[in-house]
């Protein structure tokens, strides 16, 4: 055969499957669901902006509640509704199970036994069971209420002092580290910050801060993953220096803990949620590796200090900003605990309009906008659409909180819509799931729960607060900073008036 044969016989093979992949690529992008044209080779990246969830929603009101973006190389399905959010992650649960896992999550190939991006399989369910027995069992949670409360007490004589002195302080802050305190002693009955505003704590605060932004901010190795090893961006060579000053900080815990056991050096039972895994796998014979507890609990420590302690900055900052409904809550704790006597967390389940406060606040502002992305397994029809395999999927939380089809005035803080009906953030009423739902709902809710409540409770209850700088609840800044969780992009900066002396 000679050369101008082959030739045109290889250009009409490749000619064909050019063709074929063409009219492929057609017959798939007429059953997929309606999104904006993309540009040629990037897609709708442009369309992401600096604020990709209220970009989003913007687009979604266009397009509809399921609607498609072509990130670079990587086809998105943005859900915007809680009946497709339904579909998703609870009629098609395991369909929708696994996660596309971003290059800031692949540091030290961690996402291969971290409990939050692995897919459902055994290795993940052993790491559920341990969170459901041995993290945030209600038996472990009342065994550890004590170590919460004094890191309340804590806050108190801080917060104190600076009211004594007629000094200012950033909420924010005190927040950050009283929660950081908290889980700390939850986990391992140590403080990781030595006072409420220290250098430790605001090197932590920064830590886990920026991790939590570059895990959540676009990232141009994401979309196009042949750039991944050049790291355009530097996302992934940051996320390594976090991980590094964390694990180590959380390896040396667990390290000298099981050493302690080792010698029976030390007989001391610390009561912890530490003690419960390290007990559990001498009494079991336990597959748990060293390797798998150290990334559990910084995985749940990272998460857990950044979305309680965004939460709570954020219901403070709405109760400032509408005095009326701060009132309220303060005049439901004056009743149903006292002006004098201390709060406990038993008190929460007797605060309704407190739980309402808290529901309202993650309506406005959830944790994370688009919880952590799933990956769709199989092809799967969502309302006449076709979901391709391997398709990206974002929840757009935020978007279903803001919806003026589901919530009245939604962009008003009104804690009093939640007195009118059994809406929970539970994982049951998909109008609103700040924690997700279904299998990859978030195992740290039931510590979050009391955390949150308690929190912002405590800071009601004993004190009057007002904002700082000369700033007045109309010209307050709410402006979001966009990251994995949405934080508050000016502190929160307020004086505190004591009203009582314990």
């Amino acid at each position: 055969m000679d050369l101008p044969l082959i030739t045109l016989v290889c250009a009409s093979i490749l000619t064909f499957f050019i063709l074929k992949l063409l009219y492929n690529q057609t017959q798939n992008s007429t059953n997929l669901p309606p999104g904006p044209r993309p540009f040629p080779i990037i897609g709708n990246i442009l369309e992401l902006g600096r604020n990709p969830h209220i970009a989003l929603t913007k687009l979604s009101k266009i397009y509809g509640p399921i609607m498609t973006l072509k990130l670079g190389t990587i086809t998105t399905i943005v859900i915007s509704s809680p009946q497709l959010a339904k579909q998703v992650l609870q009629e098609h649960g395991q369909i929708f199970s696994s996660r596309t896992i971003p290059h800031s999550a692949q540091v030290s190939d961690n996402h291969k036994i971290s409990i939050g991006w692995l897919p459902t399989n055994a290795k993940w369910r052993k790491l559920r069971k341990v969170c459901a027995t041995k993290v945030f069992s209600p038996q472990v949670l009342d065994s550890t209420k004590v170590l919460r409360q004094q890191k309340l007490k804590e806050l108190l004589d801080f917060v104190k002092e600076k009211s004594s002195k007629g000094e200012p302080l950033d909420l924010g802050e005190a927040i950050f580290s009283t929660v950081l305190n908290s889980i700390s002693n939850t986990f391992f009955s140590m403080d990781l910050s030595h006072s409420t505003s220290d250098e430790k704590s605001r090197e932590f605060k920064s830590i886990i801060e920026g991790s939590m932004e570059d895990a959540g901010k676009p990232n141009i190795a994401d979309f196009f993953p042949i750039l991944r090893p050049i790291d355009p961006q530097g996302v992934h060579a940051r996320m390594t220096n976090y991980f590094v000053k964390l694990a180590n900080i959380v390896d040396g815990i667990i390290e000298e803990r099981m050493c302690s056991i080792a010698s029976r050096a030390d007989s001391k039972v610390s009561n912890d949620v530490l003690d419960s895994i390290l007990s559990e796998i001498e009494e079991t014979s336990s597959q748990l590796s060293h390797r798998e507890i150290m990334l559990l609990f910084l995985d749940l420590f990272v998460a857990g200090i950044d979305t309680t302690s965004s939460t709570v900055e954020w219901a403070m900052a709405e109760l400032l900003r509408n005095p009326n409904k701060l009132a309220k809550a303060k005049e439901e704790l004056c009743e149903v605990v006292g002006e004098d006597a201390p709060l406990e967390e038993s008190h929460i389940s007797k605060l309704p309009y407190l739980q309402a406060v808290v529901k309202e606040t993650f309506r406005l502002h959830p944790p994370a906008p688009f919880l952590l992305p799933h990956k769709c397994d199989e092809v799967v029809n969502i309302s006449g659409f076709q979901v391709p395999k391997d398709a990206q999927v974002f929840v757009n939380v935020w978007a279903m909180g803001r919806d003026p089809t589901i919530w009245e005035n939604p962009n008003m803080f009104e804690p009093e819509r939640f007195l009118k009906c059994e809406i929970n953030f539970k994982g049951n009423n998909f109008e609103l799931i700040p924690f997700g739902a279904g299998k990859r709902i978030c195992p740290g809710l039931p510590l979050a729960h009391r955390s949150v409540h308690l929190m912002v409770a405590f800071l009601l209850h004993n004190f009057e607060w007002k904002l700082a700088d000369g700033l007045t609840p109309e010209n307050m800044n709410m402006v979001e900073h966009f990251g994995l969780t949405l934080k508050k992009m000016q502190p929160l900066r307020v004086q505190a008036i004591s009203v009582k002396d314990n």
